[in-house]
């Protein structure tokens, strides 16, 4: 019996008539390939495993503008969306996977790989060490989000004789799942090549990168899990022994270095653009020559393989086909960035005594701040295409009163000044969707070029899955953890140097505090933040469900347990006082979206997902996550 590798699913209708049934039914299908013929071409073969790269699962999808921005470092300015900010529990099914049908494609397709003769050595290995980083990278997604699970590594096949019981398998603790992708880094990194051009595959920087990763994520789950010990199953399905963390530290620390080093190839942080903001963003969109990149899936203009996040999250003012506007960036987000001499402060928009404090521009407020807030989020005063934002909530009258609109721009009289514009074309209008509700637009991943925002022309700027910062803060982290502060101050400092932070941290800076923050900050809207919450064990602490008040907004900011369940913003307002020495210029007012009215509560039994119940009735030797 021939054995098909499916690459078209779809099935061509065939017109050409037949004598006899038989003859019919006998002949070769047209839309698949045989196994032979797929494993003799090594472009076949490639082909086979492209497919097999698209099916990779990221958390954060540059494809779902949503995913993003989750857990309230965002606004959803989008009518749909402003149901998930009355809510105030997460589904225990939240965030959960269990494709197994993808891992029995990939374990196929090594089965299938390693006897074939007619494909080179090195095109084999690189193949097979491909899908073995797949298969590897996709148990890591399951482990983070499920815990320990069965851990099938090879095709199986039901043989009908109606006890499927043999290919019912037990979960594996998570300690083993993390350990296996650790080992399969391990073994599959010298067989890929180490070099820094090729970002879409895998590659032995990639592999580092992925066990670095994994590693620090174990650690931390084996050193920070003793605070909840409700977390955890008695046969270690979810939950990593204390004794385990250090030596997962140091194989993250290892894994980190070899990158660092320079043993995967000649990878560095971005530094190509003397404005230290624009330098930041254009990591995520600056595809030639780019050292900072390791791994990502990659798209392409005219190709068929586009996506529409420009088109949904530029400012809409002037905007291509006036679309946009829908992830607006919290104050709780935006404040977190340090003043370039390494300090906390809250934007400073009243004194001491409470009073407003006056800018002459409606960026002024921002000016002094580390460059990744600027190459991060599209301020007020701002500028995105070579053209400047409209962000401003309306006129304040000199008894206090406010003039402002419901509608983009609108006109309304103030004074003697007649009829003028009384709102930003960019809003902020509470409620009205599509403008920066919160006073911010989203920077990160925006799309620079012509026609980006056009639905017909859409964005190639990359899935961002690996990049050298994030080696820096997991071997940061990894050193801070094992007692190595000098080492993980050094490796912090390039990442702060490279945005504008002129004072250096020494070993005694490095808190468990100062690495929190830095990933919240050089990492946001990458898809990091909620798995550290839960690796650290804070996501209930953080997300606890109570609601934030005005005050609590602009406390604290650097602390790890700064509850962030719900987001606020602030909003600019021209000052109209003819005479007055303030006329004409701006204040700020914190403000909360009216259609925030939930607060997000992270519960016990979020740190797991939820097992389906179908997925557990047809395997009984499934455990049930805890706290569920």
């Amino acid at each position: 019996m021939k054995k098909y590798l499916y690459i078209v699913i779809t099935a061509a209708l065939l017109s050409t008539s037949c004598n006899k049934d038989e003859d019919f039914l006998d002949r070769e299908p047209t839309d698949i390939l045989t196994e032979e013929q797929v494993f003799s071409d090594p472009a076949v073969t490639l082909s086979v495993i492209a497919g097999l790269y698209n099916r990779y699962y990221d958390f954060a999808y540059i494809e779902d503008w949503v995913s993003i921005s989750q857990f309230n470092i965002a606004f959803w300015s989008e009518t749909g969306r402003y149901g998930s900010f009355q809510n105030n529990e997460f589904g225990y099914g939240d965030w959960g996977t269990w494709d197994y049908a993808y891992i029995r494609d990939i374990n196929l397709f090594i089965e299938r790989c390693e006897p074939a003769t007619e494909l080179s050595d090195a095109d084999k290995q690189r193949f097979i060490a491909e899908a073995r980083f797949l298969r590897a990278s996709y148990y890591f997604e399951l482990v983070k989000r499920m815990g320990g699970v069965p851990l099938i590594l090879e095709a199986e096949e039901y043989d009908f004789n109606g006890d499927p019981s043999y290919l019912q398998h037990p979960r594996e603790t998570e300690a083993a799942i993390y350990d296996f992708v650790i080992s399969e880094a391990e073994a599959i990194k010298d067989f890929l090549p180490a070099n820094v051009g090729t970002k879409s595959r895998a590659t032995k920087a990639a592999a580092l990168a992925m066990e670095a990763r994994a590693a620090l994520y174990a650690g931390s789950i084996a050193k920070y899990g003793a605070s909840t010990p409700q977390v955890s199953l008695p046969g270690g399905e979810v939950g990593i022994p204390a004794a385990k963390a250090d030596a997962y530290y140091q194989k993250a620390l290892t894994a980190a270095k070899d990158i660092i080093d320079g043993k995967a190839g000649g990878y560095a942080l971005y530094q190509k653009k003397p404005d230290l903001s624009e330098n930041f963003a254009s990591i995520f969109t600056d595809k030639v020559e780019n050292p900072e990149v390791i791994f990502i899936e990659d798209y392409k203009l005219q190709s068929g393989k586009t996506h529409e996040f420009t088109v949904l999250n530029q400012p809409i003012f002037g905007a291509e086909e006036e679309s946009g506007g829908r992830t607006n960036p919290s104050l709780n987000f935006v404040q977190s960035f340090e003043t370039l001499d390494g300090t906390y402060q809250p934007l400073p928009n009243v004194d001491a005594s409470g009073n407003p404090i006056y800018y002459d521009n409606v960026g002024a407020i921002f000016e002094g701040r580390d460059a990744r807030l600027a190459g991060t989020v599209i301020l007020p005063g701002s500028s995105f295409k070579g053209r400047q934002t409209d962000i401003w909530a309306g006129y304040q009258m000199p008894d206090g009163a406010i003039i402002s609109g419901d509608s983009r721009g609108q006109q309304k009289e103030v004074g003697n000044l007649g009829t003028v514009q009384v709102v930003g074309f960019d809003g902020p209008i509470d409620g009205l969707e599509f403008t920066a509700q919160t006073g911010f637009y989203l920077r990160k991943f925006q799309d620079p070029k012509a026609g980006s925002g056009q639905r017909g022309v859409k964005s190639d700027v990359w899935q961002m899955r690996y990049r050298y910062a994030e080696v820096l803060l997991n071997a940061a982290e990894a050193a801070f953890e094992l007692g190595q502060g000098g080492l993980a101050a050094d490796y912090l400092n390039q990442i702060r140097s490279r945005a504008g932070i002129t004072t250096p941290l020494t070993a005694g800076d490095v808190t468990f505090d100062k690495i929190v923050h830095e990933r919240y900050i050089e990492l946001a809207f990458e898809g990091h933040f909620f798995f550290d919450i839960k690796r650290w064990r804070i996501a209930d602490k953080v997300l606890d469900g109570a609601p934030i008040s005005p005050s609590e907004v602009t406390e604290n900011i650097g602390d790890p347990l700064k509850r962030k369940t719900q987001p606020y913003g602030i909003w600019p307002y021209k000052i109209y006082n003819p005479g007055n020495e303030n006329d004409g210029k701006y204040i700020y007012k914190i403000i909360k979206p009216a259609r925030v009215t939930g607060a997000d509560r992270f519960r016990l039994g979020n740190y797991y997902s939820k097992i389906g119940d179908d997925i557990i009735n047809n395997n009984p030797k499934i455990i049930r996550n805890p706290n569920q």
